[in-house]
């Protein structure tokens, strides 16, 4: 479930339908009965038993290790016409001298000698003749029609120095460039790993800024699989793939002999020394330098990266906006505001999606003669969607988390409530300030206050009355806009056709959004015309500590999730009457999400509330009570929250739960909920940072110094640890492979070709202690890397074979996300 490669598909994703039809929950429910599917047959209920299929998209963060001098990002900079003149204005009195020493701090204080988002720089002459190819091919305007030449700003990706070319490429592409000199390199290659090898290369792309990789397959649920462990399997190989290439580029691309190593791993937040380099600059320079060019994943490249510039321009715009909505909201007083920098950097927040999609929609909606359509799948699609959005503080901290240190500093509402204005009622923002307020280390005399503006007062107050700020669970939830709120006359989730489109237009006009950009949600719908397949979309991801452990449990709790959902819709106890499309009330949901990810206690709901299905969680909610501050208002706990919302998930997917065979999920499910402490992803990750500062308090450190720490254990202990968990399941699926190749000849070559002593097994444990500290021969890197395709193959063929044994599939454009 990759990126789309055509502009016939990028049209599909921003384009959609105009034309309003409606349907009602009888008409879905009678079309699906006449089709077989019906609540009294669980096993036909979609993402049930054998029909869910599902696919990853990971967000990496890129960083080069190295000096000054030889590090692409500080050498543009300081060549840069931009520098030149902000330095030479500095000089006239004509800007002011801070911008120029905060830029000079940026590029002569890096201790670490760390530079996120980097490109690099190597010669051409490193790369193989079928590499550079790649490379040529991925320079043309139309990757369909050559003779249309090459892009606008191909200059920029060819530079000389010394006499000879290099090539400048972000990390994102540098990796699809490595893949591509490991198969265009070996003599003899078995076609089975060259062809494989080179389907894989499509699947390293990029986001706006940070390299991206998604799923080599679509895994498919069958029969004794765990959807969610395989999930975990497939990405872990990926993540191991990643790690390989970094290696092989480092070395084979002359990149340590030039100063300069080459980094990927996960880390959710944008860089510390990113966001100070993004306060000093305009937003025109930042664009340019961390805007990626999106040479791989797209027909017309240049067209794409024209469009990252286009979500940077809208959302930095959409930021300031949210500032006046703070006043209209009455959280800012008064007219004395710090405004957020017009370059807005949440684009450089990374995380997980994880898609799923139904065997059983997409096949029906492929087969004319069923009488289920789009306009059916648009009905039952919004409405699992609002049911789905109620679950998902289940997942908030539990599963995945960004934690984060916030300085009393920077504890001003329009810096640190970022595009909540844009995502909540302003009765429930107010409501969630106030509690913020009231957990943020900010008290003075048992009263809240926050920062006044200049930064040297605030230094000062917060260091005498040691206000520490505050710690969130996930800033990556806040930071980022995640989830658009509709507005009174164009909801987004109300189950008509088009209702997305003029949403985006009622957003276009109040200046938050843009009608080419693809709406933001949580939990978003993957339609059959558009993606070629049925389905949903998990946004909320940010930070897995393990693969297994984290990935593979919450894949297997979204998609239990999501049946239930389908069978509420099938059984009709669940309709949009049921859960009213409003603002408020879609408010009134997600704002639990946000107190998750904010880590606050509590929350408050309407009394009244019109949304049944809220009425009903809240009736099996312990320790409710009436709000004393809030008249006609619940005052709901959110650990009790969370509880009941486990025991519905238990008693109504009892069922489901049975047939996936995923009782070790509901256990570790269950346990993260009664012993958070210990057990959330959120516990764990802090007790990584801690550990890496020799700390035990986050707030025994400053922001920056936290953050900082953060940062480093994610590049080093945490990316080890990945490493070292993929590499032990990729020695559990090589041992599989081994086993099953006897009757595939070409299989067979393949393995004798990549391990010569003729056990595979035996090299992994051979060679594995160097990997995770990348000291492993080049000749092992690159037979380890054919290792990795042949064990993709056969996972691919696997499936295939047992695919065929059960039923077709739906047919998958190819890569699709």
């Amino acid at each position: 479930m990759s990126r789309m490669s055509s502009t016939k598909n990028l049209i599909g994703i921003f384009g959609e339908q105009s034309e309003e039809r409606a349907v009602s929950i009888g008409d879905v429910i009678a079309v699906l009965r006449r089709n077989g599917v019906s609540p009294e047959c669980p096993e036909s209920i979609p993402f049930a038993l054998n029909d869910t299929t599902a696919g990853t998209e990971t967000e990496l963060q890129a960083a080069v290790r190295g000096e000054k001098r030889s590090v692409d990002l500080a050498m543009t900079i300081e060549a840069s016409n931009y520098y030149a003149n902000m330095v030479r204005r500095a000089a006239s009195g004509d800007t002011s001298k801070r911008l120029v020493s905060d830029l000079d701090r940026f590029l002569h204080s890096n201790y670490e000698g760390v530079w996120e988002n980097s490109l690099v720089r190597f010669p051409r002459a490193a790369l193989s003749s079928f590499a550079d190819t790649v490379f040529r091919h991925d320079l043309l305007s139309d990757k369909n029609e050559r003779k249309k030449g090459l892009r606008g700003d191909a200059h920029k990706f060819v530079v000389s120095a010394n006499g000879e070319e290099y090539i400048r490429v972000p990390i994102s592409y540098l990796l699809k460039l490595a893949l591509a000199d490991v198969i265009g390199s070996g003599q003899g290659l078995p076609r089975l790993i060259k062809r494989t090898g080179y389907e894989m290369m499509h699947h390293f792309t990029n986001d706006n800024t940070s390299p991206e990789t998604s799923s080599f397959h679509v895994t498919r649920i069958l029969p004794g699989n765990n959807l969610g462990r395989k999930i975990a399997r497939e990405t872990s190989r990926r993540f191991l793939l990643t790690q390989l290439l970094m290696i092989y580029a480092n070395e084979k691309f002359l990149l340590r002999e030039n100063g300069q190593e080459a980094m990927v791993f996960f880390s959710p937040h944008p860089p510390v020394r990113q966001k100070r380099l993004n306060e000093c600059i305009s937003d025109t320079f930042y664009r340019e330098l961390f805007m990626s060019p999106c040479l791989s994943g797209w027909d017309h490249g240049e067209a794409k990266h024209n469009y990252m510039h286009l979500c940077h321009e809208v959302l930095s715009r959409s930021q300031l906006n949210a500032v006046l909505k703070l006043k209209d909201a009455g959280i800012i007083m008064n007219n004395l505001a710090v405004l957020p920098n017009v370059s807005n950097i949440s684009l450089a927040n990374n995380g997980t999606h994880v898609s799923l999609g139904s065997v059983t929609l997409s096949r029906l909606l492929q087969d004319r003669t069923s009488g289920f359509t789009g306009v059916h799948e648009k009905y039952m699609g919004d409405l699992v969607v609002k049911i789905v959005e109620h679950f998902l503080p289940l997942f908030v901290g539990v599963y995945s988390a960004s934690p984060y240190r916030i300085d009393f500093r920077d504890f001003h509402p329009e810096r640190v409530l970022g595009f909540l204005p844009h995502e909540l009622d302003f009765t429930h923002l107010r409501m969630i300030w106030r509690r913020w307020r009231k957990k943020a280390k900010i008290r003075i005399c048992n009263h809240s206050i926050t920062p006044f503006g200049p930064m040297w007062l605030d230094q000062l107050i917060g260091s005498v009355f040691r206000l520490k700020g505050d710690f969130i669970p996930d800033f990556r939830m806040i930071d980022y806009l995640v989830s658009l709120m509709s507005t009174e006359q164009s909801p987004a989730l109300n189950g008509r056709y088009g209702n997305t489109m003029k949403l985006k237009s009622d957003l276009k006009e109040l200046g938050i959004f843009h009608p080419d950009m693809s709406l933001y949600l949580l939990y978003k719908p993957r339609e059959y015309d558009v993606m070629g397949f049925s389905g949903y979309e998990g946004r909320y991801y940010s930070l897995f500590e393990g693969f297994e452990r984290d990935l593979g449990h919450a894949v297997n709790m979204q998609n239990l999730i999501t049946a239930i959902a389908c069978k509420y819709v099938l059984e009709g106890t669940i309709t949009h009457d049921h859960i009213p499309d409003s603002p408020f009330l879609e408010s009134e949901r997600r704002q639990i999400i946000f107190c998750s990810a904010i880590g606050l206690p509590t929350f408050y709901v309407r009394s009244d509330a019109p949304d049944a299905f809220m009425k009903r969680i809240i009736e099996k909610t312990a320790k409710v009570r009436q709000s004393r501050r809030y008249p006609g208002y619940l005052r709901v706990r959110l650990n009790e929250y969370l509880k009941a919302l486990a025991d519905i998930v238990c008693e109504d997917g009892r069922e489901l739960v049975e047939m996936a065979g995923i009782g070790d999920t509901m256990n570790d499910f269950r346990l993260r909920i009664k012993d958070a402490e210990r057990e959330s992803a959120i516990s764990r990750l802090t007790r990584g940072i801690l550990g890496e500062a020799n700390i035990g308090s986050p707030f025994r450190l400053n922001s920056d110094e936290f953050n900082l720490s953060a940062e480093r254990y994610y590049r080093d202990s945490l990316r080890k640890r990945h490493v070292r968990e993929a590499l032990a399941l990729f020695e559990d699926d090589l041992r599989t492979t081994d086993r099953g190749f006897y009757g595939d000849d070409a299989l067979a070559k393949a393995l004798e070709f990549a391990v010569k002593e003729g056990d595979a097994a035996r090299f992994l444990e051979r060679i594995r202690g160097g990997v995770a500290d990348g000291k492993i021969s080049p000749d092992d890197v690159v037979r380890l890397v054919y290792l990795v395709i042949i064990v993709e193959y056969f996972e691919q063929l696997i499936q295939k074979r047992r695919e065929e044994e059960h039923d077709t599939p739906p047919i998958y454009r190819a890569g699709n996300a």
